[in-house]
């Protein structure tokens, strides 16, 4: 009585005014349910947009200022050619270097751009160390250090920003199952992690619209229209606070685009330029195809030479020194890099070739007076031409792209084929301005050739190609708030990707490949005979299954037998109808409450029981027949995630399919 008297004076000290508490707790309930009567989701994508947003825009202000600080440095250090070599390539060494090795040592899953781990999560297999939140902070600072490497590496910063999001999609998945004290769906983590690839784009490039375009393209082959709302509200959130945080740091006056341009709106194209366009696009369409054959043979190359297979082993640091301090020493800007505009920004970059003026024009004033500034001089050399240094630019950052995505660390890759193509596109329309300075039509008003806009769709088409997406059309209509050569732009895209997707498979399905991730690769052949090809001929025939009367052994033979998730039970041994399935837990389980024919009698076990007496026996709620087509399994596998499907003759069970008969 005395224990029971002093636990109860010891809740009334740190407990007091329980009527109060009551009270509170009441009212704190009653909000609770009036705020989350339209739906608890919409908050929790509105904390996803504003909270990636506001990552992204201090991640850009930390990059900014250390890129100042390094370009201070090299200007200060003085005109000693080795003092400005060394101030040039060790700084990017120095960041790339602790980038890999801060976060591998953290987790090895965080390098790398994220996206083909997410297509593989998004099919319905399961990588749950991918969206760990450890690797929240891996990748956030490995992503800063290898950003302000600059132009060095030219890397960028898309594919992580999706992968953080996802990141963060899950997270507050978890914290949303705590407040709504809710089991944990997974359909409702599904469509978090759906909009969060849209909020990595919006972020990105301020683009809401084409960001939910482009998840929908790149990350999943089936969308649900019910994720269609949600994706629109947090990519809209995202870009507007990404945005907004400009205004309140004096970047810009108001909300304006990314990438905010002056083209000229009155006659931004003739008629006749659809056909360079389209030139344009197939040009786009060659390239892509070149780089995505030769990235795969690199990545393959590297991983089975024995030195650079050790060194990505053992010392990813060591490997990543050796690779940057190659790349900065080309980018030198006394040597070589003074023909490749090697002091700009990623940024500047985008600006640069997205000029409203024509750079041939501006290079051949050739009088007294002084020539227009701007980032376009970068590219403007005294012993060579704008064409020349624009060739020399695209044929050496084609292969120094190619080396930099094997790198084991934190980066993304969409910026640098937006920026090459947008390369491209610069190349085309400064030659379709030398060959016509009038424009198509020698009648009338002039009307010049406005080469930004070739940039526009040439970015557009080639990362279009690369990734297999069309809303990179809208894209750069939205980054630079121009769309008077939106038709031509996707006049191009849609070449390009014809181009590509015929020949190569896209970026992330190719990493996806070389990765050897569980993914389900599309069905590329459209020949008549692949619809004739049935799950018959594919499907596993020697199935383990276990009937309702099965004891101890049978159990025991068939776990020793097969690794398998789960088990197919039928009705007996001489009737294989199929009735349902079982675990393994469950069938473990089994094992361990009965007692073995030959173990001692003094054990306290259920000497007796059967499979249908003791196990739950879950219902079959789709099964394939031997007459079922390969492109039916095929669309249902997709469709509804799912890893294996049983095979049923009148009911009976025959075989079963599963990824890797369907894959193969």
């Amino acid at each position: 009585e005395e224990e029971e008297e002093r636990v109860l004076v010891s809740e009334h000290i740190w407990r007091p005014c329980p009527t109060t508490r009551r009270r509170v707790r009441g009212c704190l309930e009653w909000v609770r349910r009036q705020l989350f009567r339209v739906g608890e989701d919409w908050y929790f994508l509105f904390i996803l947009g504003v909270l990636m947003a506001t990552i992204s825009f201090a991640t850009d202000i930390i990059i900014v200022r250390l890129h100042a600080a390094h370009m201070w440095l090299y200007r200060e250090i003085g005109d000693i050619g080795v003092l400005k070599y060394l101030s040039w390539t060790l700084f990017p060494t120095a960041l790339a270097a602790f980038s890999t090795g801060f976060s591998q040592s953290i987790t090895p899953y965080s390098g790398g751009s994220g996206i083909p781990e997410l297509k593989t999560i998004l099919m319905g297999v399961v990588l749950e160390d991918y969206l760990a939140i450890q690797n929240f902070g891996a990748k956030v600072v490995g992503l800063a250090c290898t950003l302000t490497c600059g132009s060095t590496v030219f890397l960028g910063k898309l594919g992580p920003y999706v992968h953080l999001s996802a990141m963060a999609a899950a997270y507050l998945g978890k914290m949303r199952t705590t407040v709504t004290r809710e089991y944990e769906n997974k359909f409702k983590q599904h469509e978090m992690l759906v909009a969060a690839q849209a909020v990595g784009v919006a972020t990105v490039f301020g683009a809401p619209i084409s960001g939910v375009l482009f998840s929908i393209e790149v990350m999943t082959p089936h969308f649900a229209v019910r994720d269609y709302w949600r994706g629109f509200f947090a990519a809209t959130c995202g870009a507007f606070m990404f945005r907004l945080l400009a205004v309140f740091n004096s970047e810009q006056e108001t909300i304006a685009a990314v990438f905010k341009s002056d083209f000229k709106i009155d006659f931004p194209f003739d008629l006749l330029e659809t056909f360079f366009f389209l030139i344009l696009g197939t040009i786009c369409g060659i390239v892509a195809c070149a780089y995505l054959f030769c990235q795969r043979w690199m990545v393959v190359a590297i991983r089975r030479n024995r030195l650079t297979a050790k060194l990505l082993a053992t010392d990813k640091p060591v490997y990543t020194v050796l690779v940057v301090l190659l790349l900065a020493s080309i980018t030198f800007p006394p040597g070589l890099g003074q023909f490749m505009a090697s002091r700009l920004t990623m940024k500047e970059y985008l600006i640069s070739l997205f000029d409203n003026r024509t750079w041939g024009v501006l290079a051949a004033n050739t009088s007294g007076v002084a020539k227009p500034g701007g980032l376009w001089q970068e590219w403007d050399h005294p012993s060579a031409t704008i064409y020349s240094t624009l060739t020399f630019f695209l044929l050496m950052k084609f292969w120094m792209l190619i080396l930099a995505t094997t790198l084991p660390l934190p980066a993304g890759y969409f910026m640098p084929i937006f920026i090459y193509g947008a390369a491209i596109g610069r190349l085309v329309g400064e030659v379709v301005a030398l060959l016509f300075p009038q424009g198509l039509h020698s009648e009338g008003p002039p009307r010049p050739i406005i080469p930004a806009g070739y940039a526009l769709a040439g970015a557009a088409a080639f990362s279009g190609s690369v990734t297999y997406s069309l809303s990179t059309a809208l894209l750069v209509c939205e980054a630079t708030g121009y769309l008077g050569h939106i038709l031509p732009t996707v006049l191009a895209v849609l070449v390009a990707n014809a181009i590509s997707q015929k020949n190569q498979p896209s970026f992330y399905d190719g990493s996806i490949i070389i990765n050897k991730l569980p993914y389900l690769p599309p069905i590329r052949s459209r020949h008549i005979a692949s619809y004739q090809v049935v799950v018959e001929e594919f499907m596993e025939c020697q199935v383990v299954a276990l009937a309702k009367g099965d004891g101890f052994q049978e159990v025991l033979a068939a776990l020793d037998a097969s690794a398998d998730a789960e088990y197919p039970v039928v009705e007996s041994t001489g009737s294989p109808t199929l009735v349902g399935t079982v675990s393994r837990s469950q069938l473990v389980t089994f094992l361990q409450s009965h007692k073995h024919p030959q173990a001692p009698q003094g054990e306290k076990l259920a000497t007796v029981g059967t499979l249908g007496d003791d196990c739950t026996i879950e219902p079959i709620m789709l099964q394939f027949s031997p007459w079922t087509s390969l492109h039916q399994a095929h669309h249902l596998f997709q469709l509804l995630k799912l890893q294996r499907v049983f095979v049923t003759r009148s009911g009976e069970l025959v075989g079963a399919v599963s990824r890797a008969e369907e894959k193969r």
